[in-house]
């Protein structure tokens, strides 16, 4: 008598549960390779006297270099371009959706992980690998900028560098907020962000772009939103914006400021007629890390002419070519 075939739909199931297996075992596998690396490599020596580091996000691997520790990163996410060096390491993905396999791949003993980072289940997956994932809070004011570096010194095992580091900004950030305190108005800035990929999107509320914009003793155009939204043509006109801010990186998409004042988004907004124009490198602007004082020296310069802003000390970590 002939046995009956057993449902397609539990076979299918099974397989899926074998391919879980086997990718739970090829990330024990590549954890496993790393931690018999490290002690063939070095033995008897303190793992945490020698780190093997992943950052996400531009402004993690920017403050760990600050620090000093560029020489312990072994990878970092794609918006890590700053400083130059930061650019020749291994890259895992976009920060907001990286593989565990990938991370894992390079035998890191910590992973820092900038806010947004993720997705949780690949971090998660890290941390039941045996890695340490330090996950960072948003920096959206100098306060929270200031208090990451702290976290992120810790976590390098850099207390005395980061609190060097952090002397550095507080002195230049208050002197640029000393320059701004002469602000006699505050212009209306809208950001735009991703022109050349559709409909321009606008920086509502509790954005980076929004928290620079306020810094620098200016208003955000565009209110009423959390995050981003598409710009069209009425909302922009109602806007009313004295000055357009955004990315170099928006600019090199479109091909030119001109291109983008040209936008029908923006081309019957008063700013675009009157050429007043603004872009900046968009880790550099939107980042929040060491270079925030200088970022915001620079803003306020062009969306305040008026003022005389200073000329901050020259720092080690502002320094591209290091």
């Amino acid at each position: 008598m002939r046995r009956a075939l057993a449902p397609a739909a539990p076979v299918a199931a099974s397989r899926r549960a074998v391919a879980c297996v086997a990718r739970w075992m090829t990330l024990r596998a590549v954890l496993c390779a790393a931690l018999w690396g490290a002690v063939a490599a070095a033995p008897g020596e303190a793992r945490a006297a020698d780190p093997r580091v992943v950052t996400l996000g531009g402004a993690v691997t920017e403050t760990a270099f600050a620090l000093g520790a560029g020489t312990a990163l072994v990878g970092v996410d794609d918006t890590s371009m700053f400083p130059a060096a930061a650019r020749a390491l291994p890259k895992v993905g976009y920060f907001r959706n990286v593989a565990a396999e990938g991370i894992a791949s390079l035998r890191p003993d910590r992973v820092i992980a900038g806010a947004g980072s993720g997705p949780q289940a690949a971090l998660g997956q890290l941390e039941q690998l045996g890695m340490r994932v330090v996950a960072l809070p948003e920096a959206f004011d100098a306060a929270a900028a200031l208090e990451r570096v702290r976290l992120i010194g810790t976590a390098l095992g850099r207390d005395a560098a980061a609190q060097a580091l952090l002397a550095g900004m507080r002195e230049d950030l208050d002197q640029v907020a000393a320059a701004l305190a002469g602000a006699k108005s505050e212009p209306r800035v809208l950001f735009l962000l991703g022109a050349g990929r559709g409909a321009p999107m606008a920086s509502g509320g509790r954005t980076a772009a929004d928290a620079m914009i306020r810094l620098a003793r200016a208003r955000n155009a565009v209110e009423g939103f959390v995050g981003y939204k598409a710009l069209n043509p009425e909302s922009a006109v109602a806007a009313a914006p004295d000055v357009i801010l955004t990315t170099r990186e928006t600019l090199e998409a479109l091909g030119s400021s001109e291109a983008l004042l040209r936008l029908p988004e923006l081309a019957q907004t008063r700013a675009a007629r009157a050429g007043r124009l603004v872009a900046l490198d968009g880790v550099y602007l939107l980042g929040f890390g060491p270079r925030l004082a200088h970022a915001l020296r620079d803003l306020a310069a062009a969306l305040h002419p008026e003022l005389r802003m200073p000329t901050l000390r020259q720092r080690a970590w502002v320094e591209a070519a290091r």
